[in-house]
């Protein structure tokens, strides 16, 4: 049950970098590729926390599982830096009322 539950959150953590990535490539706007890039990070990094698990004896953590937070620290680092770039890029100044 809990390989299933994995390969469910890998699959929603890919989607939603696809999703991201597809609007990225119609604004060019770094907040997306950043979030795409964040998003396959997470993904990749429970990908290859699911591969882990089963090939160890039992199912037991194992050194390895504590090393694997820091994909998780520099993913959503990159999300608290995709918000911040967004908010002190300069943005276009609209025309005032008339």
């Amino acid at each position: 049950m809990k390989l299933i539950l994995a390969g469910a959150l890998t699959m929603g953590f890919v989607i939603a970098g696809l999703f991201f990535l597809r609007f990225w490539r119609q604004t060019r706007d770094r907040l997306f590729a950043l979030f795409a890039l964040s998003f396959f990070a997470m993904g990749l990094n429970r990908l290859v926390l699911s591969i882990l698990w089963v090939n160890s004896p039992g199912g037991v953590r194992g050194p390895w599982h504590d090393r694997m937070y820091w994909v998780r620290l520099v993913a959503f680092l990159l999300i608290l830096l995709a918000i911040l770039d967004k908010n002190r890029s300069p943005r276009p100044s609209s025309p005032g009322p008339r």
